[in-house]
């Protein structure tokens, strides 16, 4: 899955986390420099995912790409720029991490089933 990333002047440990999740950045957007908050007619082509950093990012500019989300039936999320706000976000939206399962102490009680 490819996200494109809006906000965050650096990732940190965030690309590791999204890696974890199987998903790569398609681009990233850094949310103060003024050329980038210029208004896309477009997600780039093969975005799957919109990922939105609240506390790097103006109203506007949050507005203007969950539209542009949505108008291209792209998910998007928006959360803060930590590691621990973004895998509760991605949870949230229903994507697990990649061995989550293998290593989860309630998959050997329950079986080899979704619980």
């Amino acid at each position: 899955m490819n996200a494109m990333l809006v906000g965050a002047d650096t990732l940190g440990n965030i690309p590791t986390v999204l890696e974890s999740f199987g998903i790569s950045i398609h681009r990233h957007l850094s949310g103060r420099n003024s050329s980038h908050q210029r208004k896309l007619d477009r997600l780039p082509a093969g975005t799957d995912m919109l990922i939105l950093f609240t506390d790097f990012l103006g109203h506007n500019v949050m507005r203007h790409f969950r539209a542009l989300a949505s108008e291209q039936n792209v998910r998007f999320i928006a959360c803060r720029r930590s590691v621990c706000a973004l895998k509760q976000s991605l949870s949230g939206v229903g994507l697990c991490e990649q061995n989550a399962c293998a290593n989860c102490p309630n998959a050997a009680k329950r079986g080899k089933g979704r619980h």
